[in-house]
C-alpha cells in the first residue's frame, strides 16, 4: 500500500512544489513588525517576506511552529483513506515541530484507530530536508511500503552537507549564533561568515572579506569536500538555495554548476532554486546562498 507523505514547510519545496509531489505541508508561522503570525507559504509568499525584511531593516522577525492541530488537519485525510502517513520534520534540535507531530500522532491513534503515522525527524533543515523529502517521494513512487521507506531513508540523515554564507551579521547575532561584539568587528571590517551544516548542526567554515569573496569560498569548500570525500554525484542530490535576490543566485548557480564541470563531473544535476524559507531566513537576513548536497536513498530518477 502506498502511503502519505507530510513534512513541515522548513523543507523550502514551496507549495506549487509540494502539492505537484503530492505531499501534504504544515507551515510554520511567521511575525515581522507587530504580533500578528502568519502561516509560512500559505498567508505569505517566501519573496514577499524577504522583500519586507529587506525594506525594514533592524527589525527581527520571529517564527512559531506548527501547533498539534495543524498537522492533525493534514493527518486526517489520508487516515481517512486508510493510508499510512509519513511525516519528515526539521531537526528537532531546532524546533518543537517533531514533538508537535509525535503529539498529533497519538490523538489521530485515538480518533482513529488502526492509523498508522511514522514520524521522522530529519535531522536537517532547509534544501537538505527538502531533497529528504525529494527521496521519500521516490521510494513511495517506486511502490515502498511506509516501512521500507523509513528504512531506506533514515541512514542518509547523516550525509547531508550545506555550505553557505549570509551577507548580515546582526540577524545571526540577533539569533544568538554569534555574540555582539563579534558582529560588531564583522560589520566594521566587512567580513562574511561561511557557515556549514554537517552532523545536524550549524559549523563555522572561517570568514571572508566581501560578498564576491565570500561566495567564491564557499564554493571552494565545497568542491574540497567533494574531492577529499570522493564523492560520485550521481549518488547524491545536489541544490543551490538562496533568499532575496534571484539574479545573484543564478549567477552562483552557473559558477557551481561550471566549477562542477572543470573537476571532471560529466552533466551535474543541479537542482534549483530553493527559495530558503522562514525557519532559516530569521537567523540569515534576507542574503542567505548556498549549495547543499544528500546521498541518494531511492534509485536515481
Amino acid at each position: 500500500m502506498k502511503f502519505h507523505i507530510v513534512s513541515d514547510s522548513s523543507c523550502d519545496l514551496g507549495r506549487t512544489e509540494v502539492e505537484r509531489l503530492g505531499v501534504s505541508m504544515v507551515s510554520y508561522y511567521v511575525s515581522l513588525e507587530d504580533e500578528v503570525y502568519y502561516r509560512e507559504e500559505r498567508d505569505i509568499p517566501t519573496h514577499e517576506f524577504y522583500q519586507r525584511m529587506d525594506q525594514t531593516p533592524g527589525v527581527f522577525p520571529k517564527t512559531s511552529m506548527p501547533t498539534v492541530e495543524d498537522y492533525l488537519e493534514m493527518f486526517r485525510p489520508a487516515a481517512a483513506q486508510g493510508l499510512p502517513i509519513l511525516c519528515i520534520c526539521l531537526n528537532a534540535q531546532f524546533s518543537g515541530s517533531y514533538q508537535s507531530a509525535l503529539n498529533a500522532a497519538a490523538e489521530l491513534g485515538e480518533e482513529v484507530p488502526g492509523a498508522r503515522v511514522e514520524v521522522l525527524d530529519s535531522t536537517l533543515a532547509t534544501v537538505l530536508q527538502g531533497m529528504f523529502v525529494l527521496e521519500a517521494v521516490a521510494l513511495r513512487d517506486e511502490g515502498c511500503t511506509l516501512e521500507e521507506a523509513v528504512e531506506r531513508l533514515k541512514p542518509i540523515r547523516s550525509t547531508g552537507r550545506i555550505f553557505f554564507t549570509t551577507n548580515d551579521l546582526e540577524y545571526l547575532r540577533h539569533g544568538g549564533r554569534i555574540g555582539r561584539a563579534a558582529a560588531a568587528t564583522g560589520t566594521l571590517l566587512k567580513v562574511k561568515p561561511l557557515i556549514g551544516y554537517k552532523d545536524a548542526g550549524l559549523i563555522s567554515d572561517g570568514i571572508a572579506q566581501g560578498r564576491k569573496k565570500s561566495l567564491a569560498k564557499v564554493r571552494e569548500l565545497f568542491f574540497r569536500y567533494l574531492d577529499r570525500e570522493g564523492i560520485d554525484l550521481n549518488q547524491y542530490r545536489l541544490a543551490t538555495g538562496f533568499g532575496l535576490d534571484g539574479e545573484e543566485h543564478r549567477a552562483f548557480a552557473e559558477a557551481v554548476y561550471q566549477g562542477l564541470v572543470a573537476l571532471g563531473h560529466d552533466r551535474p544535476e543541479v537542482r534549483h532554486p530553493y527559495q530558503i524559507g522562514v525557519t532559516i531566513g530569521v537567523h540569515t537576513g534576507p542574503s542567505p546562498i548556498g549549495v547543499g548536497l544528500l546521498r541518494r536513498a531511492s534509485s536515481k530518477i
